[in-house]
């Protein structure tokens, strides 16, 4: 990629520009983890990865604790029970083309120092990432994915998946830990959407997120009836049996004990074999009953996959060889424009329709009007148009026809399509925005997004709901939601009492939702999941966030003027003012405790950790709470401004980063030796670093 130069309004700086990537992709994990919804192809969003992974390379200055490139997935809802990984459920890095693969296994080859290895290569199913594990023979836990390190138990859900073994068959180990990914089969989400067209409700996007949508919904009924399937992929614990001493071995245990493998797995001994073998899975991805995006490749000898470890959330030994998205020309019909919560006005592509991955396109995304002009298309154009994982489809470019005259260039309307207002575009903003708050089509987007699952969590009250309250006049304000009746939803059309009594019930349990939540569910602009954390994590209560300047807003780490002005703006209108005394006086609790910090019980105030490796006496979440309780800090990269490396087993790079700069090392007994006596860490020498008299590595 091409490094940023010095920041100007319209070439931002690399630490804004890293921090706009964190936001957007934060906000797109939201979409998929959590709310089963993207609006972005995977392409899209690797594209957005790796911009955000090579600037971070480049300044380490850009590295954030909370970087999507240091987490997996989203985050575990509190409608389940969390469960904490003991072995973290980790995602995978993504290989492209034959060459990314290649210097992937040049990679491994040096890390093994030459030795050769097998490779057992998988078909990657496009679901949802479960956990499953057997106690004697019986299923006692099923979780999602979440964070990697903590999930959902989703157990009474996956108990109706007829794929997924109640009990174990054959010579098993007391204790299984298996893992694996849950689909939804394509017949059963044909008709799924054929029912729902013949009733006349919108038609679900597609198979996977209904499907990861349909595992992390409360009815296990619905598991039930929607036929939903698993392949099984990994055995990652066996108790105190010793597990197979490779991976396709443990691929032939779980078979035997029951669970559910891919016939279509096969190993290999080179590259040329599993490049052979990825055109001919390629060439038949239409013909299976599930969605595949491409291959999982894995080292097979489990004893030099724990010698490769893993590099941040990604395993050394293991690498997704993902299919190309699937491109077709089509002819560009019109450009209309939507417009978002924020007043983001959002141009469309209508197409002439086109057959595109096994399913027929007629819209497609455009993301701003820069966008439009950087693929120079305009309408008339024959364009070339991406649907990659059954997402969004999205124009790629123009495809340009010798002698062929084309239309003028693309121009956003200079007044609003909803409301008529004028249209504003401020400087260093991609996006022409509607100002006006009242604006119809943003009061819509307002009001999906505050019911939504990561905002209020109003399940039910999905958006056919939300357009129907509108045009009954029920609701003009977000805080209207808690003044709706049982009388006044069982009058609308195909409303039942019993769908209504659970609208009601989840309205009002959503007024205990945490401040952080309804923060983010209020829409603020620039303030998305993260930045609501964080402002949270400062004060107690909405009117205290409402009362703080800019200076005061800034001071909070990761929050900068951008969003410290949009912030101010937003309670500064009075329309914004009036929702929040509606949500007041309809009982949404719009305070927290926060607990008093006790200076004298913060030792290792000043004191950065970063906590590496796998622990046995906590997880390192745990371990980071505790140095945190303590007033350290603590962050996801080694530099010469850490104060400690805790280093638990596989501590793999960042354990020889800490050596080369000789930051001083903690294994796991030293940890624990300093939390009985945190003051013993005080003593710092005259660079700052730790302890006179600590060793630079005491493991």
């Amino acid at each position: 990629m091409t490094i940023p130069s010095p920041e100007t309004p319209h070439n931002p700086s690399p630490v804004e520009r890293a921090r706009r990537l964190r936001d957007e992709l934060w906000f797109h994990n939201e979409r998929y983890y959590n709310d089963d919804a993207p609006v972005i192809s995977d392409g899209q969003y690797d594209a957005l990865m790796r911009e955000l992974r090579d600037l971070e390379a480049a300044y380490p200055e850009c590295r954030t604790a909370n970087s999507p490139t240091q987490m997996v997935g989203g985050s575990a809802s509190d409608r389940f029970p969390q469960v904490e990984h003991p072995i973290p459920m980790l995602s995978l890095a993504n290989a492209f083309s034959r060459e990314d693969l290649e210097a992937w296994h040049r990679r491994v080859t040096d890390l093994l120092d030459g030795q050769p290895f097998r490779m057992v290569a998988e078909l990657k199913i496009d679901g949802l990432a479960v956990r499953l594990v057997y106690r004697n023979g019986e299923f006692v836990l099923g979780a999602t994915r979440g964070n990697g390190q903590t999930g959902e138990d989703v157990t009474h859900n996956l108990r109706q998946v007829r794929s997924i073994p109640r009990t174990l068959t054959g010579d098993y180990p007391p204790v299984v830990e298996a893992r694996g990914e849950v689909y939804l089969p394509l017949d059963s989400f044909r008709r799924m959407n054929e029912e729902r067209e013949r009733n006349g409700e919108p038609l679900y996007a597609n198979p996977r997120n209904t499907g990861a949508g349909t595992i992390r919904q409360l009815d296990p009924e619905v598991v039930r009836d929607r036929n939903m399937e698993i392949w099984t992929y990994s055995l990652n614990d066996a108790g105190d049996t010793p597990l197979p001493g490779n991976h396709w071995d443990a691929l032939a245990s779980l078979e035997s004990w029951g669970f559910r493998v891919n016939d279509r797995n096969r190993v290999f001994d080179s590259v040329d074999e599993i490049c052979a073998y990825y055109d001919e899975m390629l060439a038949l991805r239409h013909d299976w009953n599930y969605e595949a995006d491409g291959l999982v490749v894995k080292v097979n000898g489990i004893t030099q996959q724990n010698a490769l470890g893993f590099a941040g959330r990604e395993p050394r030994w293991a690498i997704a060889y993902k299919f190309p998205a699937e491109r077709a020309n089509t002819r560009l019909l019109d450009i209309v424009i939507n417009v978002g919560r924020t007043g983001s006005l959002n141009p469309q592509a209508i197409l002439d329709p086109v057959v595109v991955s096994g399913a027929t396109v007629q819209h497609a995304s455009l993301h701003n009007e820069e966008d439009i002009h950087r693929k120079d298309v305009r309408i008339g154009d024959l364009v070339e148009i991406e649907r990659a994982g059954d997402v969004i489809p999205h124009v790629i470019g123009h495809v340009p026809v010798p002698g062929e005259e084309r239309g003028p260039e693309f121009r956003m309307p200079e007044r609003c399509p909803e409301c008529e207002t004028a249209v504003v575009k401020e400087l260093g903003d991609a996006m022409h925005r509607c100002p006006n708050s009242a604006c119809p089509a943003q009061f819509f987007e307002s009001l999906k997004h505050f019911v939504s699952r990561g905002a209020m969590d109003m399940d039910g009250l999905g958006e056919r709901w939300c357009r129907i309250l509108i045009d009954r006049g029920l609701v003009s304000d977000v805080s209207h939601v808690y003044s709706l009746t049982a009388e006044q939803l069982v009058e609308l059309d195909r409303m039942g009492d019993k769908l209504a009594t659970r609208i009601l019930t989840n309205i009002e349990s959503s007024k205990q939702r945490p401040l952080a939540r309804i923060l983010f569910a209020l829409g603020i602009l620039h303030v998305g999941a993260e930045v609501a954390e964080l402002l949270a994590g400062r004060y107690a209560s909405i009117d205290d966030i409402a009362a703080a300047s800019v200076d005061d807003l800034t001071e909070i780490d990761g929050i900068g003027p951008r969003i410290a002005e949009s912030i101010v703006s937003y309670f500064a209108a009075q329309r914004n003012r009036q929702t929040i005394a509606g949500l007041r006086d309809a009982g949404v609790q719009l305070w927290q405790e926060l607990a008093p910090v006790d200076e004298t019980a913060q030792p290792w105030k000043g004191q950065t950790f970063v906590i590496t490796g796998t622990l046995s006496s906590m997880t390192r979440r745990e371990a980071e709470g505790k140095v945190k309780a303590l007033g350290a800090t603590t962050t996801s990269s080694v530099s010469r401004k850490t104060n400690w490396l805790v280093a638990g087993a596989s501590a793999g790079s960042k354990l020889a980063t800490a050596e080369r700069l000789g930051v001083p090392v903690l294994d796991e007994e030293h940890l624990l030796a300093l939390l009985s006596s945190p003051d013993s860490i005080f003593i710092e020498d005259a660079a700052g670093r730790g302890p006179e008299t600590a060793s630079p590595t005491l493991i």
